[in-house]
């Protein structure tokens, strides 16, 4: 069990750790890196504590399950209390995993060598089966809390009362530690008390979570946002005049500068994919524009979905008027924006249909998923796209991301176009790509505060190596 513990609460982790600091390959690895090493040390000291007398060697086994559950629970709160405090950047976000994740990953690992040594003691002579079963007991134990984590808990009860959970768990095994004296029966009350507590009356990490968005809905004065993992991710304006008029007044200008080369590029019933759905602005405009359009896109998260049909009433009304399951051939004649819940890699890959361009604005936190932004990747969509392919990044000036992308585009299509936006209070824009076969006519004009820009050379992403993500 505290194997499954184990791996819940380091999966839990990197979840809870979103909002706060993106997803990455570089948070992730913290994570594990902290996790693991908590694990190690806590072997390591239980060791010497399973060399102690048997009754100092349980109590202390006791103490460090109460300190586990105590620990695990009160992760969140710790978290947010760090970010408050100023923790930002890479040195920040190792500083705040080490000292809220590191004491409970060694807590639950102390008992480990006591508990292999009592089952050793029980089967005299067999000490090497027996210890074999302890180690293939703590990794079904650990596959079990993987995959606990990621079906179940964090998409069904959040991540707060995920970590709860794990708390609880580390005292129900309390009971199984017998033997010796007994621990104090008020400092495992006190403990049950604080891990309901912060399981019932927590905050919440998100306002709509699953296993792969942590959301927000706020209202901004004339805009209705959706935010995701900390991220602004789409906006609608609350006050247009009507909201039945035929197009969108776009709240967000990076969208306003994909529309305007969009309607400037396409034709009266062009077919477009989208591979990031978020909140469907640029599809809702674009089949609000052109009645005769269609569009597929692709939103890997059911729960974004559902989110900006029920908040941003604009997209709202076009999922729900013109939506449709593309696989459910008897819908599409009745559909024009089919939605696809799935990663859009996987799609891009599988899918025979052809398009007349394509919108990349996929993101991961802070971050367009590594997979999204490789020569191969882009090199599909040329096969499968006969017109432009626009993409959206957030990078920061000429960073390594829009050098990527950049050298990616260049040797696929002869003509490119860059803008970027202002820079965010984390040194961050917007920068904008659009590439064709064909010429692209220049707007007449751009959104407030963006301007054309150039990128450095660099060398193109690839599947093999290919873009780490944003700290």
């Amino acid at each position: 069990m505290l194997s499954a513990v184990g791996l819940t609460y380091e999966i839990a982790a990197g979840r809870v750790l979103a909002p706060f600091f993106g997803t990455s390959l570089l948070t992730w690895t913290v994570v594990i890196a902290t996790v693991l090493a908590g694990f190690s040390l806590g072997s390591a000291l239980g060791g010497f504590i399973a060399e102690r007398p048997r009754d100092v060697a349980l109590r202390n086994v006791r103490s460090a399950l109460v300190a586990t559950a105590v620990l695990m629970a009160v992760s969140p709160t710790l978290l947010g209390l760090f970010y408050a405090s100023g923790a930002r950047g890479t040195f920040g976000m190792m500083f705040t995993v080490f000292w809220v994740f590191f004491p409970a990953s060694v807590c639950v690992t102390l008992p480990s060598p006591l508990l292999a040594k009592i089952a050793i003691e029980a089967r005299p002579g067999r000490e090497g089966s027996s210890l074999g079963i302890v180690l293939a007991a703590g990794s079904v134990g650990a596959i079990f809390g993987a995959i606990l984590a990621g079906f179940v808990t964090l998409p069904l009860i959040g991540s707060t009362a995920t970590f709860a959970a794990c708390g609880a768990a580390a005292l129900l095994c309390l009971p199984f530690v017998k033997g010796g004296a007994s621990g104090n029966p008020g400092i495992t009350v006190a403990a049950a008390a604080f891990v309901a507590f912060a399981g019932l009356a927590g905050s919440p990490a998100c306002q709509y979570e699953s296993g792969l968005s942590c959301l927000y809905v706020v209202e901004n004065g004339r805009e209705r946002q959706l935010i995701s993992d900390g991220t602004l991710q789409a906006a609608e304006k609350t006050n247009s005049a009507d909201a039945k008029t035929t197009t969108m007044d776009l709240a967000l200008p990076y969208t306003d500068w994909l529309w305007s080369r969009m309607d400037r590029d396409l034709g009266p019933e062009p077919s477009v994919i989208f591979v990031g759905g978020g909140g469907y602005t640029l599809p809702t405009q674009l089949l609000a524009s052109r009645p005769d359009a269609h569009a597929i896109a692709i939103e890997i998260d059911p729960l974004v979905t559902e989110v900006a049909k029920a908040n941003l009433p604009r997209a709202g009304d076009m999922i729900a008027q013109t939506g449709y399951d593309p696989s459910n051939k008897t819908a599409e004649d009745k559909g024009r924006l089919g939605i696809v819940h799935a990663d859009g890699r996987v799609y891009l890959n599988e899918t025979p249909q052809r398009f007349d361009a394509a919108v990349m604005d996929a993101f991961s936190s802070r971050s367009v998923p590594a997979h999204l932004v490789t020569l191969e990747t882009f090199t599909r969509l040329r096969d499968i796209v006969d017109g432009p392919v626009y993409v959206n990044l957030i990078d920061v000036p000429d960073g390594q991301l829009a050098r990527g992308v950049n050298a990616i585009l260049k040797e696929l299509y002869p003509n490119i176009e860059i803008v970027q936006g202002e820079l965010n209070d984390m040194g961050r824009r917007n920068i904008l790509f659009a590439a064709s076969h064909e010429p692209l006519t220049a707007l007449a004009s751009l959104p407030q505060d963006y301007e054309p820009t150039g990128i450095s050379d660099a060398r193109p992403f690839t599947d093999d190596r290919g873009w780490v993500g944003h700290r």
